[in-house]
């Protein structure tokens, strides 16, 4: 028997409903996930706040929060829940989305994402380029940052809350997860 897979692509992305879940294809697969819970949307809103009033000073770049489409390629859409995209970066922020890796893109792992945000979405991040990783672990209070060395990520800080990370792109940006994680 030859069972045939479709592979997605962005043309098949822009017809999925508007229905309130976050649709995104990795490697021209689909995933499908219901609307994040309050504290997962508290903490993108601490961490979009912090990053805006850090950008207010340091203006290299633009912040974006889901639902956001970033097009790393045809078969590969993705809605971080937070990025960044810097000045002299790679990607490109047309009228619809971002095309190309930010430079900077943030996960709040939920029970029902955590996996994929781990293996899957860190594989295609790092295959494409973005710089930085972050991943909130709202479970556990912690944050994990990893950077692109020569290749693959490096992890540079994993601190519990009420510990304090530092972001090597981000120049001076102190996070302090006993503020962004309460």
């Amino acid at each position: 028997m030859n069972l045939a897979t479709t592979r997605l692509t962005y043309h098949d992305y822009v017809l999925l409903p508007s229905d309130g879940k976050q649709y995104e294809i990795l490697d021209g697969d689909l995933f499908v996930t219901p609307s994040p819970v309050t504290r997962h949307q508290l903490i993108v809103g601490r961490f979009l706040h912090h990053l805006m009033t850090y950008l207010e000073t340091h203006p290299i770049g633009t912040v974006f929060t889901a639902p956001y489409d970033v097009v790393l390629s045809d078969t590969d859409v993705v809605e971080p829940d937070l990025l960044l995209v810097l000045n002299n970066g790679r990607a490109a922020i047309t009228e619809n989305n971002v095309q190309g890796p930010p430079d900077l893109i943030l996960e709040v792992l939920s029970p029902s994402t955590a996996a994929r945000d781990r293996e899957l979405k860190r594989k295609r991040y790092e295959r494409f380029g973005v710089q930085e990783y972050w991943m909130v672990d709202p479970g556990s209070n912690t944050l994990e940052i990893l950077v692109l060395k020569d290749g693959p990520y490096v992890e540079v800080c994993r601190a519990t809350r009420p510990v304090q990370c530092s972001s090597p792109l981000l120049p001076g940006l102190v996070l302090n997860l006993d503020s962004l994680l309460k």
